[in-house]
């Protein structure tokens, strides 16, 4: 794929993620998520060509410029979208596949001091939503679904979804045969307040069958 085509297919998928975009013009001046993805492919660029501190002097300045942190050697997929941008953190080890989207104050955190794999991987197709935080090697399979403010710590099975603290697959469904990623954040369920909803039914018959 040329450079050109890239380009074009990056705005294309924020038209696509983002219902507020409405100007070509406008996305491409006034996204900084789109921003970061641009200058971590030019310091990517030169991390894989061995100018490790030039990659990270350019990830620096997008860091300043975006509020995103991007690693110049995390490996990140096409048509990846970064929804508001503020806070996002990926770090060296990351790899991210094709049609992932993520939303602010999300953390792809290591949980090691040592020189190895020690970040995420996320397959395709994956939505993470806002300040959830994922760390160590875990992999998050295809099509799954991170809550807002979850932290996920272990893996996750594709097709999931995944909320709490720590994080916990409260639903596992056969993919959709639809285009772009699906996160409704209104819709996730909250296996607390379902437990808790289970209790009050409980106390409702047992006060019905002690009246009675």
């Amino acid at each position: 794929m040329s450079f050109f085509s890239r380009l074009k297919e990056d705005i294309t998928t924020v038209f696509r993620e983002d219902p507020a975009a409405r100007t070509t013009l406008e996305v491409i001046f006034c996204y900084p998520g789109l921003h970061a993805v641009w200058c971590h492919r030019l310091a990517h660029f030169f991390w894989r060509r061995g100018l490790t501190t030039l990659g990270r002097f350019i990830s620096h300045l997008s860091r300043f410029f975006t509020g995103v942190e991007i690693h110049p050697g995390a490996k990140i997929g096409r048509r990846f979208f970064i929804d508001h941008g503020m806070g996002v953190v990926i770090g060296e080890t990351s790899e991210i596949g094709d049609d992932v989207l993520i939303y602010q104050g999300v953390v792809l955190g290591g949980t090691s001091r040592q020189k190895h794999k020690r970040h995420p991987t996320i397959a395709s197709k994956v939505v993470i939503g806002a300040r959830a935080v994922l760390l160590g090697p875990i992999k998050v399979g295809e099509g799954s679904r991170i809550g807002a403010g979850s932290v996920v710590i272990k893996d996750v099975p594709a097709n999931s979804t995944v909320v709490g603290v720590p994080g916990r697959v409260v639903e596992n469904k056969q993919p959709k045969k639809v285009s772009g990623v699906d996160l409704d954040h209104n819709k996730l369920p909250d296996p607390i307040i379902e437990v808790v909803h289970r209790l009050e039914k409980r106390i409702e018959t047992l006060e019905k069958k002690a009246a009675g």
